[in-house]
């Protein structure tokens, strides 16, 4: 019996300890959960797409959207972020910001945007258009779970190439964001495509969803957010190179799966 209480003794102090060293290696509160929030791009026909980005706000499960005093601002790092979004491509992205927020759920995410919005096409600067209705933010819908004194990463993929409407013949050019929300997690694929001159789009697809991204200056590209899943590969190079397609890539969530260096070949 005395070994028995000796042995629960000596439990429940190495329990009290380990909870002190973790608590102790946080710097999140427990009940508090540190959010950052970063941003990323798919690919775009332009040289450049500058978006003005005003602020970023998060809606806890149970509150209402309409409640205003309910959103909870990020921190961002200066008040007005002008962002080139095709500068957001391989391991590079831009962070927003981060706050502090109760542990629980989030259920949306607002990312309020500016008029100051433009592309560059062929060195001219062409004006986005941009909806009036996105002063009040475009709301994203999201389901991630916040696990107390543990940092969660949001990436925000704003899909240029979907996101700029050209309106008819007036010459206008109007930007619709279309973006969704990666939650860690999720599964990634990265590999480098050669030659550099290749510029080529790397289309990651698993039944009837794509996700697109291209290759850096270094030939790097990323995949990101992704489910689980055998994914065809297809990189779609500049003329006179080759397109490759390369399947199955099967994908495991909470990692990212490297494929081996692509060689192009020309025509």
């Amino acid at each position: 019996m005395k070994n028995l209480l000796k042995n629960a003794t000596l439990g429940i102090m190495l329990l009290v300890l380990a909870a002190s060293c973790d608590s102790e290696n946080s710097n999140t509160p427990q009940g508090k959960t540190q959010v950052n929030i970063y941003m990323v791009d798919a690919p775009a026909d332009y040289d450049e797409v500058w978006v003005e980005v005003l602020a970023v706000k998060l809606l806890l499960k149970g509150e209402k959207e309409e409640n205003d005093a309910a959103w909870i601002n990020i921190n961002q790092q200066s008040e007005n972020q002008k962002i080139n979004l095709l500068s957001l491509v391989g391991n590079n992205d831009v962070f927003l910001g981060g706050v502090e927020v109760p542990s629980g759920e989030i259920s949306q995410i607002r990312l309020v945007l500016g008029s100051d919005n433009y592309i560059i096409q062929n060195g001219k600067k062409i004006e986005l258009k941009t909806p009036s209705a996105q002063q009040s933010g475009l709301k994203l819908k999201i389901s991630q779970k916040l696990q107390p004194g543990v940092d969660h990463d949001l990436v925000l993929d704003f899909d240029a190439g979907k996101s700029i409407v050209k309106a008819g013949n007036s010459g206008q050019y109007i930007l619709k964001p279309v973006i969704r929300v990666i939650a860690e997690g999720s599964a990634g694929i990265q590999g480098i495509v050669l030659p550099l001159n290749a510029d080529p789009i790397i289309l990651g697809i698993v039944g009837q969803d794509t996700v697109s991204t291209f290759t850096d200056e270094n030939g790097y590209f990323k995949l990101r957010g992704l489910k689980a899943g055998n994914y065809i590969v297809v990189i779609n190079p500049k003329v006179p190179y080759e397109q490759l397609v390369i399947s199955p890539v099967q994908t495991t969530l909470g990692e990212t799966k490297t494929i081996s260096t692509v060689n192009l070949s020309t025509k």
